[in-house]
């Protein structure tokens, strides 16, 4: 079941009995009838296979399914900010946002596309604002639809975690946590930790989106991932996320096997430092600026970078075939090391670290499983740490 084939107004109608107790007095704040409520649930109890009431004399008593749902359905409610809006007009709106044409949407939907086009132009006049425009063969969304899309996204996250944690109160762990691996945690903490949750729990499924924090800090703030693993970036003003640390990383200088530095044996020298080309990622990411931290704890000047390059693969490939430096975490290249295609020439001189945590958006409410990931995650940090 998708969280929109729910109908909104019927969990609006669900939220509001267990925040008044009784059918009457929900009526008046959704501005439904008695009857209509009363039909809204048994629909949604159909749809969920489980009861959210007990019908008592004193009033409407909510039952463990109501109680999870009703906070998930007021969250959901807050943060798609619409009170006119129906789950299909959304769910029209966001396959339109993802596929980027109605003759997409309709494909994807399974809908014509007259409805289609009805369903959106009928949301744009429940919010007031144009929400698409063309161009060319398709659309795109307005500054306000690219707004209003990432509300709506938020919102289903929301009731994706109600239908989660309902099936989990009936016995059975159905769902899926997406996971943003930025690249510090792709070689050991990341792979570790899905293992071992799989181990646990077979019938959840991880996805894994790889990318830069640049990269996924949107999809993050939007819901389509739950949480990004990685470097932790230095505290900003920014209170939509959450950074949580997990362990400290050290990266160190690496080079090939036979590089001229490969049998320093101790402390490396400014004049090695920079007797060599180095390849490092771009301006404005942690290990730039650790890598510039590190000349200036051992009382040298920078030099120019030739090669700026993020990715793991296309660094090793370089440093074996020339003699360029690098500064990378020993755990990225571990299995290189092993092999001794690569070797470590020096720690890194001065105070070289980086965070290694999990970023989460500052509102978002995991589910039980979720948080079992998360614990997971953190045992395996701790048996990081503690490695020699």
């Amino acid at each position: 079941m998708k969280p929109f084939d729910l109908n909104i107004r019927h969990l609006r109608a669900v939220a509001a009995v267990v925040d008044t107790g009784s059918i009457s007095a929900a009526a008046r704040v959704v501005n439904l009838t008695q009857p209509a409520i009363t039909q809204g649930i048994a629909k949604l109890e159909r749809q969920i296979c489980l009861p959210l009431f007990e019908r008592r004399p004193g009033g409407m008593v909510p039952t463990a399914a109501a109680e999870l749902l009703a906070p998930r359905v007021m969250a959901a409610i807050r943060l798609m900010d619409s009170r006119h809006a129906t789950a299909a007009q959304v769910s029209a709106f966001l396959a339109l946002a993802r596929c980027g044409s109605y003759a997409a949407a309709a494909v994807e939907t399974g809908l014509s596309e007259p409805s289609l086009h009805r369903a959106v132009g009928d949301l744009s006049l429940a919010v007031g604002h144009i929400l698409v425009e063309r161009r060319g063969k398709g659309v795109a969304l307005t500054p306000r639809g690219i707004g209003v899309a990432r509300r709506f996204r938020l919102g289903e996250a929301e009731l994706r975690s109600a239908l989660f944690e309902l099936a989990l109160l009936e016995g059975r762990e159905v769902g899926r946590i997406t996971v943003g691996a930025m690249p510090l945690s792709r070689a050991r903490l990341l792979p570790a930790a899905v293992t071992a949750f799989h181990a646990l729990h077979s019938e959840i499924s991880v996805g894994i989106v790889e990318g830069s924090h640049a990269e996924l800090v949107g999809p993050l703030r939007d819901g389509e991932i739950d949480l990004m693993v990685g470097a932790l970036r230095p505290k900003s003003t920014d209170d939509s996320i959450i950074q949580t640390p997990l362990f400290e990383d050290r990266p160190v200088i690496l080079a090939r096997a036979g590089h001229p530095l490969a049998d320093l044996g101790g402390p490396i020298t400014p004049e090695a430092m920079t007797a060599y080309p180095w390849i490092t990622p771009a301006e404005g990411t942690p290990l730039r600026a650790q890598w510039q931290a590190m000349f200036a704890g051992a009382g040298a000047v920078a030099p120019s970078v030739p090669i700026e390059c993020g990715s793991v693969i296309m660094v090793r490939q370089m440093l074996l075939h020339s003699d360029f430096l690098t500064l990378l975490s020993p755990d990225q290249v571990a299995v290189e090391l092993e092999a001794g295609w690569l070797v470590k020439v020096a720690d890194a001189p001065g105070d070289v670290s980086r965070t290694i945590g999990v970023t989460t958006r500052a509102d978002w409410r995991p589910t039980a499983l979720q948080r079992r990931f998360l614990g997971v995650l953190k045992e395996q940090a701790e048996i990081i740490a503690a490695a020699p």
